[in-house]
């Protein structure tokens, strides 16, 4: 696709999104069967029916905009997750385990949030108010995502890969 106009960048940054988010809605329920936490099993699992919502609303901008929203592979995504599967894969402490998966699942989110903040911005100057207020609310719930690992990691998940580390 060529892109030649602010329109076409938002329509081919849409593409990725819906991609990434196809990618997440496979990840996301390995990650929670590995994590050993049941507050983050249950994190990934919540996120999972968010991201199902969020394909949603993609789909609802590209009927909008009578595009389709196939044919880009987010490549940041697929390596993001490539790299997050290591955390499942490693023979590592569970508590370390939890540890990896949450720093994986922040970069992703972190990921999202920028992806997110340039197509809602991008919405708003082309007119696209309706799409700017649904790509707000994924935003929103992204940011949220991410604030509860935080929260999780800082107090339960990290604190305990500390100890599983005095203990060896």
């Amino acid at each position: 696709m060529k892109i030649a106009t602010l329109h076409d960048l938002y329509v081919d940054e849409l593409k990725g999104l819906y991609n990434a988010e196809h990618q997440l809605l496979k990840a996301l329920p390995k990650m929670a069967k590995a994590a050993a936490n049941p507050q983050l099993a249950k994190a990934f699992t919540d996120h999972l029916a968010e991201t199902k919502v969020q394909v949603e609303r993609l789909e609802k901008i590209f009927k909008k905009l009578e595009v389709s929203p196939s044919a880009k592979t987010c490549k940041v995504m697929e390596a993001l997750l490539v790299e997050g599967s290591a955390a499942i894969t490693d023979d590592a402490d569970p508590t370390i385990k939890d540890a990896a998966l949450i720093a994986a699942a922040q970069r992703v989110e972190h990921h999202e949030m920028a992806g997110y903040g340039c197509v809602r911005t991008f919405a708003r100057l082309l007119g696209y108010e309706d799409a700017a207020g649904l790509l707000q609310k994924t935003l929103d719930e992204e940011g949220a995502a991410d604030k509860k690992l935080t929260k999780l990691a800082e107090t339960v998940i990290n604190v305990e890969a500390v100890a599983a580390g005095a203990n060896s």
